[in-house]
């Protein structure tokens, strides 16, 4: 029903982001979408990948703290204005968006895919679906990487 984000504590220092790109890197991960939000002491950085629970036991072995995360993935037209639609789509069906990040595909130039992390991800997906708004699963996503 919903895509799987990885959720992963950084120190925010010299080549602690570095470090775990490198660990992903070197074990064949390829991601797909990434976001980080940061304070002064450390990051989350977020991230999408096909071979999620290998890449969370390659990270852990690491002792690198990292959680799976659902989140609600939605193709849209990759043009003007399509994101505006969704985000409109979930206000209006009373939806809270907690954060939202961006990627597209080679091969599929005419869509985007947007990550949405909403308050309510059953309720999202159900708005944006009864909207005409297709949402992907992680099995979707592992088909098109």
């Amino acid at each position: 029903m919903f895509m799987k984000q990885l959720s992963v504590f950084v120190e925010n220092k010299q080549g602690a982001l570095a470090k775990v790109m490198a660990m992903l890197s070197d074990n064949g991960i390829n991601m797909r979408a990434v976001s980080i939000a940061d304070t002064q002491d450390f990051g989350i950085l977020r991230i999408i990948v096909k071979e999620v629970d290998k890449a969370k036991a390659i990270l852990k072995e690491s002792r690198v703290i990292v959680s799976v995360t659902e989140v609600v993935g939605v193709e849209i037209p990759d043009t003007p204005g399509s994101l505006s639609k969704v985000l409109s789509v979930l206000d209006e069906g009373q939806v809270n968006v907690e954060y939202v990040y961006a990627f597209v595909t080679p091969g599929k130039s005419e869509s985007a895919y947007m990550v949405v992390r909403a308050g309510d991800n059953v309720k999202a997906t159900e708005v944006l679906n009864a909207a005409g708004i297709h949402t992907l699963t992680q099995e979707d996503l592992e088909a098109m990487l």
